[in-house]
């Protein structure tokens, strides 16, 4: 099992800080880069034709807290598996949701960023896509974190995310799941590597880790921000909700 660094002191999450923290980088990817090294080079024959055009039937999923129009947008990379992800989702992500996000200051924008060293973490990306199909998104996302553990522990998925909605709901999240047997789609450094089971909701995901390589992501969680048509180099690992919104109330004063 990967070992998360943990921190003795924080640090803002502002530019040159956060990409350069030591601390900060290699959260769940650190171990797993070493796991992954055998898979460094591209593979051509890489089979995402089923999945794309399988995908143009159904509606982009939305993956998004708050309006458009607020004035700071947060995008995070993100692996449901990843205990640092866990972390800053409870301890961060839900206070700023509730407070920032809700005032119209913060417009947050999920990635998908599962990495291969996390046995489930494709699958619950596909889980959280498939909520997001229906517009359940942000009552799976807290499921998926609040019973990490459990799932992580067992693989059952489905117990937690079925308990997030309505039965109705959750048949809806079935059908469309349909064919997307495990293990869904994974990160790996400078690439991906896709499901040997690819279903449509496969595409979303492959997008977004395809998004992340480009940041480059290098652990997770990793996160960038907007402001006035800038976006400031990316930080990744766990920050508390007070020192972020220092770095928020910082930008929103300029």
């Amino acid at each position: 099992m990967a070992r998360i660094p943990r921190s003795k002191q924080e640090t803002p999450p502002h530019a040159a800080n956060a990409i350069k923290s030591p601390r900060l980088a290699f959260t769940c990817l650190g171990a797993g880069v070493l796991l992954l090294g055998g898979f460094l080079y591209a593979n051509p024959t890489h089979k995402q034709t089923h999945a794309k055009s399988a995908a143009q039937s159904l509606p982009a999923p939305v993956k998004v807290y708050g309006s458009k129009s607020a004035p700071v947008t947060m995008e995070v990379f993100t692996d449901y598996q990843c205990p640092t992800c866990g972390q800053f989702f409870e301890q961060t992500l839900r206070p700023m949701i509730n407070d920032y996000v809700s005032a119209g200051k913060v417009y947050l924008v999920h990635h998908d960023y599962p990495l291969q060293m996390h046995q489930y973490s494709g699958q619950a990306a596909r889980w959280a896509n498939a909520a997001a199909e229906i517009g359940e998104f942000s009552d799976v996302e807290a499921a998926l974190y609040d019973n990490q553990a459990a799932w992580t522990a067992s693989g059952n998925l489905e117990k937690y995310v079925s308990g997030a909605m309505s039965t109705s709901d959750f048949k809806r999240m079935q059908k469309i799941m349909e064919g997307c047997e495990a293990p869904g789609p994974v990160a790996r450094p400078g690439g991906m590597i896709p499901s040997p089971h690819p279903c449509a909701l496969d595409a979303y995901i492959e997008h977004d880790i395809q998004l992340g390589n480009q940041v480059p992501v290098t652990g997770t969680p990793t996160y960038l921000f907007i402001y006035k048509g800038q976006k400031y180099p990316p930080g990744s690992g766990f920050v508390s909700w007070p020192i972020l919104r220092q770095f928020i109330d910082s930008l929103l004063s300029q």
